[in-house]
């Protein structure tokens, strides 16, 4: 299951003294009627965002019980919708990107959870017998990193025991092709890469992901930046469902083999250095020129995933085991790779382009707009422009951090 974030922080105590000690400040400019009407606006707001919470909450608990004992894929893909819906209702309310990663990560675990009982138990009525050996599902991309959002596809991969034969085999290809039509009746969409179970590039013994790493890390395939993405994608691998140890095992091959070749690294670092960041010359943001989204900018294409991307190789090139982009933030600050000026402003650039995309998500699940990918910028305020213009700097200086450490040429 997703991990939960820390508590709050002594910084974020510190916050609130400051917030509370500028309230106390402003107050020392009113009379008594005007003190007690702004005590009691302030209490009365946040009463109201408390309650709409805590109703929040209650049906997310009733909803994720549901889940447990379900044995319909049909309820299961409304309650997913349903728990979809809560978290745009919770997002509206209070719009902090970690509880809803934290949220919709936690929840499509479960779901994917319960739809891997209910087809293993598909498999035994329909004669196939129960799994021949132990297997675990793990995840990759934004669910591998906790950062699920409103909108998501499947980015799975199986692993299981070795040991077996050629029917074992067989039996895991028919398990994992139901499996990935099962939870697209859930509501995950089938990924359009093909990062599916159902891929026999994605399924596999503990042998055989050895031996498919290992031919990638030593360039024996045909189709290198192919490899060399399979490669990007496994690094933010993370356990779901099924048999921990396995997937556990298969987390530590992935990162011993890409400790011990350092090429591959350096292949990832300028992937990702090489990366185009939406910003042109002058401070100017690049859009469309033309076409349907003319004046628009891809915030996730030229912003979201280049600020991943790179934060992901310093991450893996220092043998950070979290795979959350704020986490490996928060870990190479400690580790002095980022000054602390530096980590706050990744930080607010990875919080400001998700909340954008959020929003732009959305949008689209409301129909507003055909995808959640482009962003008109004359949308924003003269504020939240000067933020995203911030945001991509970083990202850019960021680049420049890995392509000199990595002596990129």
């Amino acid at each position: 299951m997703p991990q939960r974030l820390p508590p709050l922080s002594e910084k974020s105590a510190d916050f609130i003294e400051g917030l509370s000690r500028q309230v106390r400040e402003y107050m020392l400019h009113l009379d008594r009627a005007e003190a007690e009407t702004l005590l009691a606006s302030l209490l009365q707001r946040v009463e109201q965002e408390s309650s709409a919470l805590d109703l929040v909450a209650e049906t997310y608990a009733v909803l994720l019980a549901r889940v447990a004992v379900s044995c319909d894929y049909q309820e299961l893909a409304q309650i997913h919708a349903q728990l979809n819906e809560l978290e745009i209702a919770r997002f509206e309310t209070v719009p902090s990107v970690p509880a809803l990663h934290y949220a919709c990560t936690h929840y499509r675990d479960l779901l994917a959870a319960r739809t891997l009982i209910l087809v293993e138990s598909e498999m035994a009525e329909k004669g196939d017998g129960p799994a021949p050996l132990p297997y675990a599902l793990l995840s990759m991309g934004s669910d591998g990193r906790l950062e699920q959002t409103l909108i998501t596809d499947q980015d799975y991969l199986l692993v299981y025991a070795n040991g077996g034969d050629e029917q074992s085999d067989s039996y895991f290809a028919t398990f994992s092709c139901q499996l990935v039509e099962r939870l697209a009746e859930v509501g995950f969409k089938k990924c359009s890469g093909e990062i599916m179970p159902s891929n026999p590039t994605w399924r596999g013994s503990v042998q055989q992901w050895n031996r498919r790493i290992l031919a990638i890390v030593r360039y024996e395939f045909d189709e290198y930046a192919k490899n060399l993405m399979d490669l990007i994608v496994l690094s933010d691998a993370r356990y779901v469902a099924g048999e921990r140890t396995l997937a556990d095992a298969l987390v530590e091959v992935i990162r011993d083999f890409e400790r011990s070749y350092f090429q591959v690294i350096w292949g990832m670092a300028k992937a990702a250095t090489e990366m185009k960041v939406g910003l042109g010359w002058f401070g100017r943001l690049w859009t469309e020129p033309k076409g349907a989204h003319k004046g628009e900018l891809n915030i996730k294409l030229l912003g979201w995933a280049p600020l991943v991307m790179n934060v992901r190789i310093l991450a893996v090139n220092s043998n950070i085991l979290e795979t959350s982009t704020l986490q490996r933030i928060n870990k190479l600050e400690e580790a002095r790779s980022f000054s602390p000026e530096f980590a706050a402003g990744l930080r607010n650039a990875y919080l400001f382009l998700t909340r954008q995309r959020i929003l732009l998500q959305i949008r689209e699940l409301r129909g507003l707009q055909h995808d959640a990918y482009f962003l008109d910028p004359r949308t924003l305020t003269v504020q939240q422009q000067d933020e995203l213009r911030q945001a991509l700097r970083r990202i850019e200086e960021l680049q420049k951090i890995i392509h000199t450490n990595f002596t990129i040429v």
